[in-house]
């Protein structure tokens, strides 16, 4: 007897031709055949020295952005506050607490980064400026792959009309600088950003109220570009083999779309979002600076450095730290998005 006999997939058809039944298809195929790729690209990203070591830093920031206000507002002198007489670590290593008669202090048993203009604690400030980074990071690339990702798939797969719409959508967004962009969604819907967001968590906090409005203006200018990529790779994949074969066996659309194209596109998504990770945070320190981001009291490296201009000559400790923060998360990005690439990319 024929091993096909005990094949639950196998189906007979009237010609005594027999196929799969596509409702039956084995779903782990195509996860079968990816998998050995991605072991051979993550061995190949572990050699990788310079990428290993930005992983490693870039890990020890976003944990130092999630635990260390916790751990550092627990750990200290307490000092004497002008206002409140003494008072200890869980008020004065608060982002926001200002002491006006410790301006510009060089790092003390108090304050271990020492403190800005108007006397507030700078390791606080950067541990905040690290979390909004990362906090509007995520937002841009949540909204970006979302957008770009469906976008790409519809004008890629279906092609015809439905491509030639999305493509013009496409074109129409990329017509809009990012920096601009912002710039007119804050003057928009800046003035009533305070009353909207106040119960947001993050976002309503003191200064951050405009940060959700940053980070959607960046990620609608971001999308288009992932869209791109990924209408570009599904053209590709549906030229090959394995999507006729799904095809023959009669997998609906819905199937070949979810089961076989989007596993494909990882690599891909991947490599795009990291490397785009590092401009957003550079976009969102650049409105920070102009003063259009983060306001006081809140924190962010960009308004760090904006505060800490004014006093660059005397007291250059105070630019120098939120600007090699700022330098090492965008090199460690870049770094391991080069690693990724090299590693994961067909192309490479």
């Amino acid at each position: 007897m024929d091993m096909q006999d005990f094949d639950p997939r196998v189906q007979p058809i009237a010609n005594g031709v027999q196929t799969l039944r596509p409702d039956e298809e084995n779903k782990d195929d195509n996860w079968q055949r990816i998998r050995p790729r991605w072991q051979r690209g993550l061995k190949i990203f572990l050699r990788d020295r310079r990428a290993l070591a930005s992983t490693i830093i870039l890990l020890l920031l976003i944990v130092l952005a999630l635990i260390g206000p916790f751990i550092y507002q627990r750990v200290g002198i307490e000092i004497q506050s002008d206002l409140a007489g003494r008072i200890g670590p869980t008020r004065y290593h608060v982002y926001y607490h200002e002491e006006l008669s410790r301006q510009d202090q060089l790092p003390s048993p108090a304050y271990w980064l020492g403190t800005d203009s108007v006397g507030r604690d700078i390791l606080a400030r950067l541990m905040q400026g690290l979390l909004i980074s990362l906090t509007v990071a995520v937002t841009v690339e949540v909204v970006d792959i979302g957008l770009g990702l469906c976008v790409g798939l519809l004008a890629g797969y279906y092609g015809g009309w439905i491509d030639q719409f999305l493509a013009r959508f496409t074109d129409i967004m990329f017509a809009f600088p990012s920096l601009l962009f912002a710039l007119l969604l804050v003057g928009v819907f800046g003035p009533n950003a305070n009353d909207f967001f106040a119960s947001f968590p993050l976002f309503g906090d003191p200064g951050n109220s405009r940060l959700l409005i940053v980070s959607l203006a960046l990620a609608l200018t971001a999308w288009p570009l992932m869209a791109r990529y990924v209408r570009g790779q599904t053209l590709h994949l549906k030229e090959q083999q394995f999507m006729e074969a799904a095809r023959t066996v009669g997998s609906s659309d819905w199937c070949i779309i979810t089961r076989h194209i989007i596993p494909n596109l990882f690599s891909l998504i991947f490599i795009a979002s990291t490397l785009n990770i590092a401009g957003t945070i550079i976009g969102e320190a650049g409105l920070s600076l102009l003063g259009v981001g983060v306001q006081d009291p809140g924190s962010s490296l960009g308004l760090m450095i904006a505060d800490a201009l004014e006093v660059t000559q005397s007291h250059p400790w105070e630019v120098f730290v939120p600007t090699a923060v700022l330098t090492i998360i965008v090199l460690a990005i870049s770094f391991i998005g080069d690693g990724l690439r090299d590693a994961f990319d067909p192309h490479h």
